[in-house]
């Protein structure tokens, strides 16, 4: 049964993978996420069955809107692909529990955040807003340990990231700030701190590369969210075990 719940998992997150691409690029415009129906953005016919197939529809078509040849942003492939896989990971390692609908919430926050972020280099208020009661309801049935961790995690993730923005004079954006409250809620205070730490490596390493393959100015922007939900996927997973690793180096 395991098997089939993982597979159906995956099912699932391409699915919703889909609909984060919705999600992630509408919402920043305040446009409905329901209206109008999905459609091509440059001829604007309205997207049929065999258009809407997560990831198989983008690999028939080649990466072409079926009616003006158009290329398609491979964020929505690769969006239904990783969603699909982290679901199927998430099922596969924690089982069927409360932990699981933790983790599919948290990703799903991500995931949306990767897009929008991508896309307009913005962090919505609304999908934060929308995620948070879920979020702390997963905690009040899958407390971490100690329960009052999560509490000192947001705070703690909140406060550095405003501390930053402030020092920095807004060198980090508000969306990323809010983001790190929802982040420790759901890690708690040492992982938190562990993903500020990896998203900075990773936005490092990610900025360097896009700044040479565009051939642009350090002081280019790179959204950063992209790093954060990357880190903090990795850490959500193996944050304990990074963190033992790292102490027995030392003790």
């Amino acid at each position: 049964m395991e098997i089939v719940y993982t597979i159906f998992a995956f099912i699932f997150g391409l699915v919703f993978g889909s609909f984060f691409n919705v999600v992630g690029l509408r919402v920043p415009k305040k446009e409905s996420i329901s209206t109008p129906p999905s459609h091509c953005t440059n001829c604007q016919r309205r997207l049929t069955l065999p258009d809407l197939i997560p990831v198989f529809s983008y690999l028939f078509l080649r990466g072409k809107c079926r009616s003006c040849g158009v290329k398609i942003s491979p964020i929505y492939l690769l969006t239904e692909l990783v969603t699909g896989i982290l679901f199927a990971f998430s099922v596969y390692h924690l089982g069927i529990t409360v932990e699981t609908a933790v983790a599919l919430l948290f990703i799903s926050l991500l995931m949306i955040i990767v897009v929008s972020d991508f896309a307009y280099m913005l962090i919505p208020d609304k999908v934060l807003l929308f995620f948070l009661p879920l979020l702390i309801v997963g905690r009040i049935f899958s407390p971490l340990q100690p329960w009052w961790d999560s509490i000192v995690g947001a705070v703690v993730g909140f406060g550095i990231l405003y501390l930053i923005a402030v020092v920095s004079r807004g060198g980090m954006g508000g969306g990323d700030i809010k983001l790190f409250f929802l982040i420790g809620l759901v890690l708690g205070t040492m992982n938190t701190l562990l993903t500020l730490f990896l998203a900075s490596f990773i936005g490092m390493i990610a900025g360097i590369i896009v700044l040479k393959i565009r051939n642009q100015g350090r002081k280019t922007p790179v959204p950063f969210g992209p790093s954060i939900a990357l880190a903090a996927i990795i850490v959500y997973f193996y944050g304990d075990s990074l963190l033992n690793w790292y102490s027995g180096l030392f003790f």
